[in-house]
């Protein structure tokens, strides 16, 4: 087939609401439509952050539908200046429309808010099969009705209500082709509402689901704020004999006027916990939850250190010896922070993390002199946080110490997740090291027991790449992959004893997605740091899962259904295009996303990653002569204080690498 011409027709331009249907990923969270329902209320909470709604409602329907409904002043229905449409159809129509940019007017609608880029509520239109919305503004009630993202009923005012009865009400039926799972999660819509009713003072919430027996409701109110809401966070709480617990914490401060980067108005209100077992919260940003904290999380963990630091050096508490560090403090805190940002700036349209610099300056001047005057007028407690503080970083300073492989009767005992082959200790055998035990327990049984071992890990193997290989087995996963494996630690200068090696194939086996690829990397940096010469003798492999299973109806008596497992997004396009050209209808081929390998039954495991006649298994080569190249490039990926050099690499090279996204 001849190369189609590159000319001006292959530019393509994605207009209207286009690239959100083309890369969905880019705008929203893709594992479930919670997300884009969450953009409806933000936009409710971001008018009772105003003070303009006093009640936020949201009702989940049996057929997938959700409602978010506030009291609010009601979406403008008059045509701005300059557009053709309504302001009510563009938000919904328009990226990068809304009311949410004049952040420095002191008077604007939204001068503190979540939103950013005007794109919120778009991508829910844009994902959903229909979306209803209506407005009660001026004495009028306005509907307004899209499919797919097109206005279908455009705005018409279907009734009356009284001048001061205003709102919105937006109802959306999330289109399931978009996400992995149809349906949001009632589990964190509903956290997502209660810190709702936490951080807006006096405002209801409400969360209403319908059900086989018709309508749940379920209101939340916090009288006592973010302390009540800590408290119940943290749950039942352990008290030592006649010492009672260290009360909760708590501050708000908002700066009055311009300076050094921070503005007018610009604050935090926070609520922390002092106890063993702490390094857990929650964080906000103008409502928005911030799953991977931020810069405001920053501000707030050095703004709680060096209060702590500051008493200690004042009474004296300082263990000799020892230095402390922010993570000693940290880790004995439990907190909910709600930093109010006049121009937050967040890591993705997600907004799962800040990055404004001057937010940690900010956060932490809001934290620092209310803790400092707690901890002066409380200090019987205040020197039992030492106390959590300086155990913390004894046990810290302890971990620094070289760690021994442990040994009973001078033989190393083998790890007690290993299960473990007949032919274990023999070139023959392999092992597979699986992420998670979920996926563990589905290869148990899918496995050859023969020839072939599993070691389960649990989450993300440490970061070895900096670690002296005298400090490594502090890390248990680490102890228990070179126990198994039966080497020692090398460098690649050694000339370690191979003797003991225990399998002649070590095999990385993780989901299929982003977070495998990260795990996957991990423990190639355990390797080529701390044991390349298993790299150089060819024994570490990588396995490749596949990602989707099409299953391929019956084609006449000569052709029976098929099922094809296909390992990414490419090679299932490919698939379906040659299925094609098979003659097979698309609209009857039937596709499964494996969300992992938990996912995956013992016999598909074994069909797909583990039979070795059908499986995929990348052998990890070390081209000749090219080491000083690979310490180099895992070098700067892998070092703290390379930074610099991965952004660079990634604005220079970043288009040469297939992302998740």
């Amino acid at each position: 087939m001849a190369e189609k011409e590159y000319g001006a027709d292959s530019v393509k331009v994605l207009r209207g609401l286009e690239p959100v249907r083309a890369r969905p990923g880019m705008y929203t969270r893709t594992d479930s439509p919670t997300h884009i329902v969450q953009e409806v209320i933000d936009n409710a909470a971001d008018e009772a952050l105003g003070g303009h709604a006093t009640h936020i409602s949201v009702t989940i329907f049996k057929d997938g539908a959700v409602e978010v409904s506030d009291n609010g002043r009601g979406i403008p229905v008059e045509i701005p200046t300059g557009e053709s449409q309504p302001a009510v159809e563009l938000v919904f129509v328009q990226l990068h429309a809304g009311g949410k940019f004049d952040k420095e007017d002191e008077n604007s609608s939204y001068r503190y808010s979540g939103g950013l880029h005007g794109v919120g509520v778009s991508v829910t239109n844009a994902l959903s099969t229909r979306l209803e919305v209506k407005v009660k503004r001026g004495g009028k009630v306005h509907g307004l009705t899209f499919a797919h993202g097109n206005c279908m009923e455009p705005l018409t005012e279907i009734g009356k209500c009284l001048k001061k009865d205003t709102g919105t009400t937006v109802k959306c039926w999330p289109d399931p082709k978009y996400f992995d799972s149809p349906r949001v999660s009632l589990s964190q819509l509903e956290h997502l509402i209660k810190s709702k009713a936490v951080l807006l003072r006096g405002v209801s919430v409400t969360l209403t689901t319908e059900g086989a027996d018709g309508f749940e409701e379920r209101s939340w109110t916090y009288e006592g704020g973010l302390p009540q809401y800590l408290d119940e966070m943290i749950g039942e709480r352990d008290e030592a004999e006649n010492e009672p617990q260290i009360p909760i914490i708590s501050g708000e401060f908002y700066h009055n006027e311009n300076n050094e980067g921070i503005s007018k108005g610009e604050g935090a209100l926070w609520a922390l916990s002092f106890g063993a077992g702490g390094a857990r919260g929650e964080s906000y940003v103008n409502l928005i939850p911030t799953l991977s904290g931020g810069t405001h999380e920053a501000g707030m963990r050095n703004g709680v250190f060096e209060s702590v630091k500051s008493f200690m050096e004042h009474h004296s508490m300082m263990q000799r010896g020892v230095k402390i560090s922010s993570e000693d403090v940290w880790n004995n805190v439990c907190y909910v922070l709600a930093a109010k940002v006049l121009d937050p700036q967040f890591q993705g349209q997600t907004k799962e993390k800040l990055t404004n610099r001057d937010a940690m300056k900010m956060v932490a001047s809001s934290v620092k002199p209310i803790m400092e005057t707690w901890l002066s007028q409380n200090v019987e407690y205040a020197k039992r946080i030492s106390d959590l503080v300086n155990r913390s970083a004894a046990a810290r300073n302890k971990s620094t110490q070289k760690i021994e492989k442990r040994k009973s009767s001078g033989v190393n005992m083998m790890p007690s997740k290993l299960t473990d082959c007949e032919a274990a200790g023999t070139m023959a055998a392999e092992l597979f090291l699986v992420e998670g035990d979920s996926a563990g327990g589905s290869a148990k049984m899918g496995r050859n027991n023969e020839f072939q071992s599993l070691l389960p890990l649990r989450g993300k193997v440490l970061n070895t790449w900096e670690v002296d290989a005298g400090r490594i087995f502090g890390n248990s996963e680490v102890h228990d992959i070179f126990v198994a494996l039966g080497i020692e630690p090398h460098t690649i200068n050694d000339n370690p004893d191979f003797s003991g090696l225990r399998y002649g194939k070590l095999c990385i086996l993780s989901d299929a997605d982003v977070d495998g690829s990260h795990i996957q990397v991990l423990l190639l940096t355990l390797f080529l740091r701390h044991a390349p010469k298993l790299i150089e003798r060819g024994h570490v492999y990588i396995s490749q899962p596949p990602l989707y299973r099409i299953d391929v109806p019956a084609q006449g008596k000569n052709k029976p259904a098929r099922k094809i497992y296909v390992s990414d997004d490419a090679e299932k396009i490919s698939t379906l295009e040659k299925l094609k050209r098979e003659g097979v209808s698309e609209d009857k081929v039937g596709i499964q996303r494996f969300k992992g390998l938990g996912e995956m039954n013992p016999d598909q495991l074994w069909e797909t990653t583990l039979c070795p006649d059908t499986r995929r298994l990348v052998q990890v080569r070390m081209p000749e002569g090219e080491a000083k190249v690979a310490h180099k490039m895992f070098d700067m990926l892998m070092a703290k204080n390379e930074s610099a050099a991965r952004k660079e690499w990634i604005e220079r090279r970043g288009n040469d690498v297939e992302a998740f996204v």
